[in-house]
This record gives structure tokens, sequence and C-alpha cells, in this order.
């Protein structure tokens, strides 16, 4: 069976855990193939609401093997402390399996990641300052920790040794904090060894095992396209990759194994942190769609920045993800409009553009241009058909459907597990 991808088509926070509590009856593995806890997924299964960071949406479903793939960073005591809280209300964790070559975040790259953004001011990204970028940047720079490491106690001592005579001197010199003790890091993370090793495995085995068999494998990103660190609005992007492409080499799986990209889009457009937002609203609408929206974030609790639909970047995000499929969550919190603006392009210095403008410059310079589009009133949260919805709401689907140039297989209408239409499957 081939594997079906799971992408953010805006800035994230777009609904991901829904779109993956949807089909979990219907596959046997959701992997998180990216990230870390600086991302966040809400499910509500009956009148149970869970918020995930770090687990896979899988985790809910009790016949899925959920799966934290190569690609992501791992913090371990945020990890147990997830596990605990989903184990204190019932939920079975014990399914989890672990990637030997994911690479963990250490206490070193949280404070890194802290002390830097406040030394940016103005410039800064807008970080959770849970450490993810500096993690990734030892990954990259081939100073990293990984799972595995943490089973071999001189390999750990080594490579932590070797980055505090680094990091300490950063700390202390540039930051005028103070440096760590490499025997508390080397103590704390040899404690959690035994903990973690019964979850730990060669996942990209397991799950191109499981692709042979026939099984069908979910591949869940964290994040959005806007905020991947290739094709996103660098430098205010997270440092992985949440499209598609970055599926591949976060769980192990080669490029002809994928067959289905679903897209996860908002019928309005929201980000969190620093960085370009063409439609971004300042006024009573954009406060209007947070507190319409609940647009807060799961992880950082920060309010979102909210605005209207942005057709080019649904456009963009099937270009760059080779997206077949659409998602669209949150309809019905656009109910009670009269009419609803979509930015259909940007005026940049007097020049109309259609699609993203190549240059950082350029879009943040951006204007949206708006077409607007007639709402509806009545209530759809109890909408179980797409003939159901008013035929406003209809049309608005469907005309998103033809800007953003993927159909549109499933529609949100309320954050229950009940309250999703579903045109076409998504497995």
């Amino acid at each position: 069976m081939p594997a079906i991808t799971l992408v953010g088509a805006q800035w994230g926070d777009e609904g991901k855990g829904k779109a993956t509590d949807l089909v979990g009856d219907r596959v046997d593995y959701v992997v998180r193939y990216q990230g870390g806890n600086n991302a966040g997924h809400t499910v509500v299964i009956g009148d149970q609401k869970y918020a995930l960071h770090l687990l896979p949406s899988g985790i809910l479903s009790p016949d899925v093997v959920p799966v934290i793939a190569n690609g992501v960073v791992i913090d371990p005591a945020v990890l147990f402390e997830e596990l605990g809280g989903l184990n204190e209300r019932g939920v079975d964790t014990s399914r989890l399996l672990i990637s030997a070559n994911a690479h963990l975040i250490m206490p070193y790259h949280r404070e890194l990641d802290k002390v830097s953004e406040r030394f940016l001011g103005k410039g800064r990204i807008g970080t959770t300052g849970r450490g993810i970028g500096p993690t990734y940047a030892d990954k990259i720079s081939r100073q990293g920790v990984r799972v595995q490491d943490m089973f071999d106690a001189k390999i750990l001592r080594k490579k932590v040794e070797l980055a505090l005579n680094d990091k300490n001197q950063v700390l202390t010199k540039v930051f005028n904090r103070r440096g760590m003790d490499p025997e508390r890091v080397i103590d704390e993370y040899l404690g959690y060894a035994e903990r973690l090793r019964p979850h730990v495995t060669d996942t990209s085995l397991v799950l191109n095992k499981a692709l042979d068999e026939g099984k069908n494998v979910y591949l869940e990103g964290s994040q959005g396209t806007l905020l991947d660190i290739d094709h996103g609005t660098y430098p205010f992007v997270t440092s992985s990759s949440p499209t598609s492409g970055g599926a591949c080499a976060g769980a192990g799986i080669g490029p002809t194994r994928i067959t289905k990209v679903v897209g996860i889009l908002k019928a309005y457009t929201t980000r969190v942190g620093s960085g370009p937002f063409p439609t971004e609203l300042h006024d009573e609408w954009g406060d209007w769609l947070r507190a319409q929206g609940h647009e807060f974030g799961v992880t950082t609790g920060r309010n979102r920045r909210c605005g209207w639909f942005d057709a080019p970047i649904a456009r963009y995000a099937t270009r760059v993800n080779g997206i077949t499929d659409f998602f669209l969550t949150k309809l019905d919190v656009l109910t009670g409009l009269d009419r609803i603006p979509v930015c259909v392009g940007y005026d940049v210095d007097g020049v109309r553009h259609d699609e993203i403008p190549m240059t950082q410059t350029d879009f943040h310079h951006a204007v949206p241009v708006y077409e607007h589009l007639d709402g509806w009133s009545e209530d759809i949260t109890g909408a179980r058909s797409f003939g159901e919805l008013p035929k406003n709401a209809q049309d608005y689907v469907r005309t998103l459907e033809e800007m953003s140039g993927a159909p549109i297989s499933a529609i949100g209408v309320g954050p229950g597990r009940d309250q999703t239409l579903e045109l076409r499957s998504l497995v």
C-alpha cells in the first residue's frame, strides 16, 4: 500500500490533528517525521480534548502504531510528561515506537534558543524557545546527540563534553550566562535511557516492512508549508522540512512509496511568530476571527495572527507539496459574515502578482488584492454532508477549491470528531 502524507498548507495550526484523527481507524501507522515540541495538535473526542505536542495524533487510536521517526527532535522530559498525562487519562501509550536516529534536545539547546532570541531584539524570529533550532543546527554541523547515544555512556559523555566545550564559551562570554555542568547533563540523560529503551527501534525498517505487507502508513507533519526551511518565508521559518519532500527523509522511506498528499487548509489564515503575512488583520475583524476560531497556540498559548484566506499561498502549497487532496478546516468560524474577502493576488508597488513574489522584500511589501464572496448565517455545525451546507457555504468551498488547484476532499464544520464532511476518502 502507498504511504499518505499530511502537510500544513499555510503557516501551521491548520488542524492537522483533526485530519489524522479522522482516518485513525483506517490506517495502521501514524508517523511524526519532523519538528519537535514546538508544535501542537488538538484532537477532540466526545467531550474529551487532547493537546498533543510531540506525540503523533495516532496515539489516541487504539489500533494504530504511533511512530516518532528520525527527522524529529526529542526532549525526553517533555516526552515522558506527555506520555504520563495520556496514561493518567487511560490512553495506552505502550505501542509508541521511536527512531534510534532521532536527535535529542539538550539543556544547552533550550538555553541558547532563549538567550539568542532575546539578544536579537526587534529582529527576533519568534521561536518557542524550546531548543528546536539549535538542535537541528547541531545535527547539520554533525555535533548532535541521538537517541541511541543514551545507550552508550562513553559516546554520550564524549558528545556532551565536546558540545559544552563550545556552548559554555558562548553562554558565558557572549550572553553572560552560567555555563552548564557536563556531569549533570550526562546523568540526566543516562537516567532517561532505560525508560526509553522499550520504545526505540529502527523505525525506517519497520515502516518499509509495513508498506511491503500492505499496511497503511500516514505521515504527519507539524508546522506548515510556509514555515519550511527551504520553501517558507525565510528566515521566519522552522528548522526542518514540513513539506511532503521532508516526509521521505524524515521517515526513512522512498518517494515512490507516497501516492497521496493531503494538504490542510483553514477557511481563513493564521500564523504564529514573526514574518510576513499579507492578509493579516490588525482591526476588529482580526479580533473577531481570533475569538470565533479560538486562535491561541496549542503549545505556546500565544495569540495567533489572523487574516482572510490567501489563494496564492494555497496554490504555492499545492505546487511545492504535490497536494492531491485538501482538508478545509474551520469553515464554521466564518458563519455570520455577510461578505467574505478572499485574497486572489498581491499588489507590489503597483505591479499585480498572482503568485507569491520571488523575493522576501516583495513579499513583505505585498498588499492583498481581494474578491468578496457571499457569506451565510445558518449554523453549519450540525451538517453531515456537503448538500446540507447552505448554498453560499458550498459556493465558498468550491471557489477556494478552484483557486487552490486541488480538490477539497474533506471539510471541518466544528471541532468534534463527528463534525467532518468527507467528500472523498483521504485514505
